[in-house]
């Protein structure tokens, strides 16, 4: 997935009308607006009322459905290989972001973790904050681009607990 298309699917999107937040890998070089690695997908976060509309403008763009599906986390490829993982979210009272995961448990992307921002190739954006991103990296054994950009994230954004 490189930087253009990312930009293509976010000005696709955000013109629909659809708001979205980067999250993983192009969520944390947006946070540094720069690409520091390469990236084999987008992560997205979006709330789950946009999911029908996101998938009808995706799949203009060739992306069809490659497994899962709302509520919980799905991914859209193309004919070049290109994957966009989608996270349906739906906002409580609070603004936290709950979403279902894929063992049925709701897991909560707190509010104030969508208010980051950040670039693609000087595009601004949205996306989840760096302390969200780190809580992102929990829960799962992580690979080198999760160490890659947990690193990263720690020499821009400080030290977490």
């Amino acid at each position: 997935m490189d930087a253009r298309e990312v930009v293509a699917l976010v000005d696709l999107l955000e013109d629909a009308g659809v708001p979205i937040w980067l999250d993983g890998g192009w969520g944390v070089d947006a946070l540094l607006r720069r690409q520091t690695r390469a990236h084999d997908d987008l992560d997205l976060v979006v709330e789950l009322e946009h999911v029908p509309k996101l998938q009808r403008l995706l799949a203009k763009r060739g992306y069809v459905l490659r497994g899962g599906g709302a509520p919980k986390s799905f991914e859209l490829v193309d004919a070049n290989g290109r994957q966009v993982d989608v996270h349906p979210v739906v906002f409580d009272e609070r603004g936290d972001g709950i979403y279902r995961t894929q063992t049925d448990e709701d897991w909560a992307y707190p509010a104030a973790g969508f208010t980051g921002e950040g670039s693609v190739l000087g595009r601004d954006l949205r996306c989840l904050t760096p302390e969200v991103q780190v809580l992102c990296h929990a829960g799962y054994e992580l690979d080198d681009d999760d160490h890659h950009d947990l690193a990263a994230l720690r020499h821009a954004f400080g030290p977490w607990p």
